[in-house]
């Protein structure tokens, strides 16, 4: 999975495609998961955000202990939050090292 554009989810009984680049920000509610999109849309899905970061894209990063970020949606990184698209997320202190580090690979 870790190589296409898309992944199908099965929500209200329906399956969705789902385009990574899509997607914004997943984050945990127990056993499933919100995800929201670019497009303003939001599916729940019955998947751990554990068991999802193993099969998510390498631009999915996990930055707090409720939240996964595409990294390629980020705006803007201040005072330990990330924004995307109008969403801001909090970014979680055990996290925050790996980010930094992450970040530092696309400074100019």
């Amino acid at each position: 999975m870790n190589k296409e554009q898309f992944t199908f989810i099965k929500t209200d009984k329906k399956l969705i495609k789902l385009y990574f680049d899509d997607v914004t920000v997943i984050r945990g509610l127990g056993n499933y998961v919100e995800i929201s999109t670019l497009s303003e849309k939001k599916y729940v899905y019955y998947k751990s955000l554990r068991d999802l970061i193993d099969n998510l894209p390498d631009e999915f990063m996990r930055v707090h202990n409720s939240y996964i970020v595409n990294m390629t949606n980020i705006d803007l990184f201040e005072d330990n939050h990330i924004f995307l698209k109008g969403q801001k997320v909090a970014v979680g202190k055990s996290y925050r090292d790996c980010l930094q580090s992450t970040f530092n690979k696309f400074l100019l």
